[in-house]
């Protein structure tokens, strides 16, 4: 049999998030993250989205297993909906990242249909015919790995989520002489590297320079200091509460997902807490401003977060006032700008001091920039190259830094979600793409919010609704009650009451005798949205409703 290898992205490839490969082989399948996507303006009551259920039942049978890079949502998230899927399934990966996922199955009551199997940096992996290295890198969360994969058609390096600090402050940097060693000296056959700040010049900031600029903000804050960041980011959180326990500050901590990532990682040894320590949902110390660090969600305006509750008057316990000192270590992610804007404006009309990123140094990218890019490629030195892991636009420009690197303009592959590349001994192929739809994770609903129902809440936002409620003798076709008209979003009934009272003249009209009830039904709603069209140049969803006794 000839010797192949397929590699599928379920997701990741033109996005920022779900990120998720399956790598397919004559002995069975290896899935590569498992990540979830928050929705956009689109998604309209959507709460996340998720690889496509259909991908993911269909290699079920020939699961060999899961390896996560990292523990970041968009690698891991979208395990507690599809496990259900895959039972028995084995998760390889590091310590913290298999405690969040055990937090996350145990949520789901769930933690007992997979066997979490913990590897280490240096671990080396068999799976059917292929054998993962793991390899240590750095970024924004501890315990991430870049993978080294021996396949039947040579060996392959997927960077994971990277960057290079030479100066890493928990000591775990991004050793390139690792992944030339694995390259070997004629380079991989195949460099999947993230593209997620390839338009970013230059490198990335070190993690020290972000604790000195908050050191900074620290001495001069002579009020309260309000922080908000990524709650994953637990390198960030220690530098806090070693600045508030250094300066005679105590810290109160307030959202969930905080709370609980500052309980796992300090069970696991990650974070140390500070002797003056509170969860504002129990306990708020009765101190001056200038004692006090309060660390919250809310790094991305969420409404609901702890920072826009105290910001609007929604906290039960906190409130922003004058004198604070806002800092929002964290980047924007796309898609946010509005809601943080808005949240500043109104910290600000408060009376207090926001500090953020684009004007001062307090926060750091977990993502390479160019030249660090760069370094990975030459250390690497792949015959063929796939960016992964950012929009069209990254995988466009990371494919041009490549061939500024060396690798042939013929062999930079630009992939796209569902678009299966499988690589032979001496050459490839692109196969015909899959359906990779994502699916999408509505309240307890999983898959059954489409596109169509989409469209339909969009509509609703749009234009409103008109629903018409007829009650009709079944012999006779005489009207017994109705027709009653009920506008929802669409105009204001009092206002236009006459307007409405001509609206049940034309479903009267669309009663024709001896029709049954849904020709009756299609009839008014075609009559009223053609009405509505040409008198307001609306189009309202139109709903008829008609009862037959």
């Amino acid at each position: 049999m000839t010797k192949t290898l397929t590699i599928t992205p379920l997701g990741g490839l033109g996005e920022i998030g779900l990120n998720c490969q399956l790598w397919e082989t004559a002995a069975g399948v290896v899935m590569v993250d498992c990540g979830l996507m928050f929705p956009d303006d689109a998604h309209l009551g959507v709460d996340v989205l998720i690889p496509h259920f259909g991908a993911i039942s269909g290699i079920k049978d020939k699961l060999l297993g899961i390896v996560l890079t990292h523990g970041h949502e968009d690698h891991i998230g979208a395990l507690p909906w599809l496990v259900p899927e895959l039972k028995g399934a084995r998760i390889y990966s590091s310590g913290l990242t298999l405690a969040l996922v055990k937090h996350k199955l145990c949520e789901h009551e769930i933690l007992d249909w997979v066997e979490l199997c913990p590897v280490n940096a240096g671990t080396v992996l068999p799976l059917g015919d292929l054998t993962f290295h793991f390899f240590p890198v750095c970024h924004s969360i501890p315990e991430g790995f870049g993978l080294g994969v021996e396949t039947p058609v040579g060996r392959i390096v997927h960077s994971g989520d990277f960057k290079i600090d030479p100066n890493p402050l928990d000591g775990t940097g991004t050793n390139m002489r690792i992944f030339e060693e694995f390259a070997g000296p004629g380079g991989a056959r195949l460099l999947l590297s993230d593209s997620t700040n390839v338009m970013r010049e230059g490198h990335s900031l070190g993690e020290r320079e972000v604790k000195n600029s908050l050191a900074k903000i620290f001495d001069s804050a002579e009020g309260r200091i309000v922080i908000t960041l990524f709650s994953s980011h637990i390198q960030r959180i220690q530098e806090v509460f070693d600045l508030a326990e250094a300066r005679g500050r105590a810290v109160v901590v307030s959202g969930k997902s905080l709370v609980n990532t500052i309980d796992m990682a300090r069970e696991l040894g990650f974070i140390t807490t500070p002797s003056s320590f509170h969860n504002a949902h129990y306990d708020v110390p009765d101190l001056p401003d200038n004692r006090l660090v309060l660390m919250v969600t809310g790094a991305q305006g969420e409404p609901f977060s702890a920072l826009s509750r105290m910001a609007l008057g929604g906290h039960r316990k906190l409130a922003i006032h004058k004198g604070d000192s806002i800092i929002m270590s964290s980047r924007m992610i796309p898609g946010n700008a509005k809601a943080v804007s808005r949240l500043i404006n109104a910290m600000y009309r408060l009376g207090a001091e926001v500090f953020y990123e684009s004007v001062h140094t307090i926060h750091a990218s977990g993502h390479a920039h160019s030249e660090e890019l760069r370094d990975m490629l030459r250390a690497v030195r792949p015959e063929y190259f796939v960016p992964i892991h950012g929009e069209y636009q990254h995988l466009v420009k990371h494919g041009r830094l490549a061939r500024e690197c060396g690798v042939d303009k013929s062999k930079i592959l630009l992939l796209e979600n569902g678009h299966p590349l499988t690589l032979l001994p001496h050459s490839f192929c692109l196969e015909n793409l899959v359906p990779v739809e994502y699916t999408l994770v509505d309240g307890k609903g999983v898959g059954d919010v489409g596109f169509s129902v989409l469209k339909e809440r969009r509509l609703l936002g749009d234009e409103g609704m008109v629903i018409v409620v007829l009650v009709v003798d079944a012999k006779t076709g005489n009207v017994l009650y109705g027709p009653e008209i009920i506008s929802k979003g669409f105009v204001f009934e009092q206002r236009y009451s006459h307007l409405l009272d001509d609206a049940k003249c034309l479903v009267l009209d669309a009663m024709e005798s001896n029709q049954c009830a849904a020709r009756v039904q299609e009839n008014i709603r075609f009559s009223l949205r053609r009405f509505f069209r040409h008198i307001l140049e609306r189009d309202p969803l139109v709903i008829a409703v008609v009862c037959e006794v």
